[in-house]
């Protein structure tokens, strides 16, 4: 019994110091108040401290440590942490402006100026026509201390590292030329891009008229091309007759951009007579008639197809 008495009077005087104590101890803090910050040491009684750490892109104002005191209140002023201004040293230089992000800035940079602080210069912007003409033919990039120039596809930077060439890749490879099917005359291909006629019998007189023979040509050409401008000469191998013809056949878009001149008594040329925009395909034909004495004694019809670019390169 006298050991039972004696538990329980240890276990009262247990829980009257710890009553006892909790009095004596300081508020507790409340950490909600301190956004973007963590809290370091839980103790609350007099000589004890708690410290405080702010978050990544954020500074703390106010005391980083308090001590509970004996007259049971925290030294210090409670801390707050606000966003750090990057923004406030001006790391923008030659007139970019500054945005100020979370744990970090931007730069928008002025005309000219390039890079994280607008420290390059931008060749690109500054030297885009210089004395020389166009700093790129096609497109500028940037870079640091430097630029460098780029070609659109199917194009290959010259050594001059400026212009553009067209590598040409395809070629007249991608054009396939079939002979013409023309009533009461047949053609055979004598060559790559020309078909000729077939010997006509004597009482044929429909095939006799059909041109001798039709010959394809392929040009790839720039956008824009300066006109009136000569594309393609036509002129015999060997004149059979007194007399040449020449002339543009069909009409619409062919007519609207070509015109035959003769520059010679031998040769007819195919004249553009205006820049056209690309991309674009444009067909001519021309047609050579050799005649004697008002009689004719052949025809030859030369298919012009153009091919314009997109770029003026």
């Amino acid at each position: 019994m006298q050991s039972s008495l004696k538990q329980v009077q240890k276990l009262l005087s247990t829980h009257e110091a710890a009553y006892l104590q909790s009095l004596h101890t300081c508020l507790k803090l409340d950490t909600q108040e301190v956004a973007n910050s963590r809290k370091l040491g839980k103790a609350q009684n007099p000589g004890h401290e708690v410290h405080f750490l702010r978050d990544a892109g954020y500074e703390l104002v106010g005391a980083e440590s308090r001590m509970c005191q004996e007259s049971l209140t925290w030294s210090g002023q409670q801390p707050t942490c606000s966003n750090i201004n990057e923004c406030a040293s001006s790391p923008c230089l030659n007139g970019g402006t500054c945005v100020d992000e979370m744990n970090q800035f931007s730069c928008t940079c002025t005309k000219g100026w390039a890079g994280a602080t607008c420290q390059n210069i931008d060749e690109c912007e500054f030297f885009h026509m210089g004395q020389a003409g166009r700093l790129c033919l096609h497109a500028c990039v940037n870079s640091p201390g430097g630029y460098r120039c780029t070609c659109p596809a199917g194009y290959n930077l010259t050594r001059d590292g400026r212009n553009c060439k067209d590598i040409d890749e395809c070629g007249f490879q991608c054009v396939r030329v079939d002979c013409s099917r023309i009533r009461n005359a047949t053609y055979s291909k004598t060559s790559p891009m020309r078909c000729e006629r077939n010997p006509c019998s004597v009482d044929n007189k429909v095939c006799s008229q059909a041109p001798n023979s039709i010959s394809h040509h392929y040009l790839s050409v720039v956008s824009n091309l300066s006109a009136p401008r000569t594309m393609f000469r036509v002129s015999p191998l060997r004149l059979m007759g007194n007399t040449l013809r020449f002339s543009l056949l069909g009409r619409g878009q062919a007519r609207r951009h070509f015109t035959v001149q003769r520059s010679d008594r031998q040769t007819g040329q195919l004249v553009l007579g205006s820049p056209v925009q690309g991309p674009a395909t444009l067909e001519a034909e021309v047609e050579m008639t050799e005649l004697e004495k008002g009689v004719q004694l052949g025809r030859y019809i030369t298919k012009i197809t153009m091919f314009i670019s997109q770029y003026e390169f």
